[in-house]
């Protein structure tokens, strides 16, 4: 095989794997490399990827306090006592799980930034299915093989990775914490990510640690083995070189074995970039969420393995974000949370949530505009085992807003990467969409009523809008399916109605959804 053929299949997509714990790597040369790490720019931005794998149940994360008597009568074996919901500042009708007392603290610090009910048109309910959609960006019938940070990373990385590392570009392009390199850092030549196996073979790395290898010559080749990988992967000593660099400074870490790998992912991700590594993207995750059975506590809804998972994360986030403060580099970096789908509003006869749709989205740091973007999810009066929580915005509209209004690229590059234009979000405080849009994000359209409810076939649906632009009214069937669309046109400010011809529907809830350029508001009706 040739070189160049090589580097396109293998070295791109390095892997700090376990072939690397316990392996002592040559030492790194003093002088260049350390000298170019004190001189990098405190400028370059970094965006940490947090993925919840499972499914996260977004009802029992954000709880909206408004819809409270609803989820009692939809959920009543997994809800959180509300006596126990956490409150948020200057926000009555939306509140935190209790075991998330740390972003509750952020949000209070004005670190945090909440998008509700976050998803994409024509859900899939598969894991795998769902987590590629997620991870390409691509829509739900559609197959792409490339990811939206690799084709952001092709972008900023001309010809990678020919001639890489190089003197412009010394440092992984993308840092996973994990076995292997996720579809969103593949780019179209080559991965543009790599992967670092778990956090005991990271400090293995930096420390020289010998890990165990059997006492028979297989054990000796095992080793040599293990020493030849490590001395050929190039990104190895850099790495090494910026752990030793850095430190971290927070208390709020959780101690003792394995207490929280969560904690342990994102506090090796603060190091390096305290240590000087310019890496743009890192991407850390915790499962467990596909909470089916046995959420919660029989005997209290807000313990249980549901409670575990959001307070590891809760914790992680708040120790992270304050060991970047105390490190002077908390300007540089931005968070994200993210799953594949939420779950059902309905909960099951086995005190769990089945897969569902959409769900709400976190991004914390200083950078961000704090609040709340979006409504509530509107809750049915009575529920079925199919009822989802209808997306208001599309992940997309998110994974716009960070190329565009955190990596600074132009529209035309963000529509580039992204395959089509999205519009952004509010959610940084240089956000395209201004401070004056914010303050008003939910009031410039609103979905007044719709009446009848239950309808028997016709029901008119009454809105109005303060600015005009283009509006849009459609029809979604309880699993998140649009079945049609009424109109996406222009309207004068005011007040309208439009009556909609629901004959012909089956039995049961779907989700009237007005939406314009920025916001959605839904409505469940019943069709008898």
């Amino acid at each position: 095989m040739k070189r160049r053929s090589f580097i396109k299949t293998a070295a791109a997509s390095s892997v700090l794997p376990v072939s690397l714990n316990g392996m002592s790597l040559r030492s790194y040369q003093k002088g260049s490399l350390l000298s170019a790490l004190s001189k990098r720019s405190a400028k370059d931005k970094v965006l940490v990827l947090i993925q919840l794998n499972g499914g996260n149940d977004g009802l029992n994360t954000i709880i909206p306090l408004d819809q409270y008597a609803k989820l009692s009568k939809a959920r009543s074996n997994v809800l959180i006592q509300e006596s126990s919901v956490l409150t948020l500042k200057s926000n009555k009708k939306t509140g935190l799980h209790p075991k998330m007392g740390g972003l509750q603290n952020l949000y209070a610090n004005d670190k945090l930034n909440i998008v509700q009910s976050v998803g994409y048109p024509q859900p899939n309910f598969s894991h795998f299915r769902s987590t590629d959609i997620w991870m390409s960006a691509s829509e739900s019938d559609e197959v792409l093989t490339t990811g939206w940070v690799g084709r952001y990373l092709n972008k900023r990385f001309e010809g990678f990775p020919e001639d890489y590392p190089n003197a412009n570009m010394e440092d992984p392009l993308a840092i996973q914490i994990g076995p292997l390199v996720s579809l969103a850092f593949m780019g179209p030549e080559a991965n543009m990510g790599m992967a670092v196996t778990d956090p005991s073979s990271f400090y293995n790395l930096v420390d020289n640690a010998v890990g165990d290898v059997p006492s028979t010559p297989s054990g000796d080749e095992l080793a040599y083995i293990r020493m030849l990988a490590q001395q050929t992967n190039e990104y190895a000593d850099v790495i090494k070189a910026a752990a030793n660099n850095g430190t971290n400074k927070s208390a709020k870490y959780p101690t003792g074995v394995r207490s929280n790998d969560l904690s342990e992912q994102l506090k090796i991700v603060a190091r390096l970039i305290h240590g000087g590594l310019t890496t743009p993207v890192y991407m850390v995750s915790i499962g467990g969420f596909d909470t089916h059975s046995a959420q919660v506590d029989d005997t209290d809804t807000k313990e249980g393995s549901h409670a575990n998972l959001l307070g590891q994360l809760s914790t992680a986030i708040e120790a992270f974000q304050d060991d970047l403060e105390l490190l002077g580099i908390s300007e540089r970096v931005t968070g994200m949370t993210f799953s594949e789908f939420g779950r059902r509003v309905q909960s099951n006869a086995s005190t769990g949530t089945d897969h569902g749709a959409a769900a709400p989205l976190m991004v914390f740091g200083d950078a961000v505009q704090p609040g709340i973007i979006g409504n509530n999810p509107n809750i049915p009066d009575a529920t079925t085992v199919s009822d989802n929580v209808p997306m208001q915005f599309d992940f997309r509209q998110v994974y716009s807003t960070v190329l565009k209004d955190w990596f600074e690229l132009s529209s035309t590059e963000v529509k580039d990467i992204m395959g089509a234009d999205f519009n952004t979000l509010p959610i940084f405080k240089n956000s395209a969409a201004n401070l004056e849009d914010f303050a008003d994000f939910m009031t410039q359209i609103n979905l007044r009523s719709v009446y009848p409810n239950p309808s028997r076939g016709h029901s008119t649906v009454n809105y109005s809008t303060d600015g005009g632009g283009v509006l849009s009214l459609s029809l979604y069937d309880p699993m998140g399916t649009r079945i049609t669309e009424f109109f996406n046109k222009p309207h004068q400010a005011g007040e309208h109605a439009y009556r909609m011809d629901l004959r012909g529907l089956k039995a049961g809830n779907y989700i009237v959804q007005l939406k314009s350029n920025l916001k959605s508001f839904t409505e469940v009706i019943q069709v008898l």
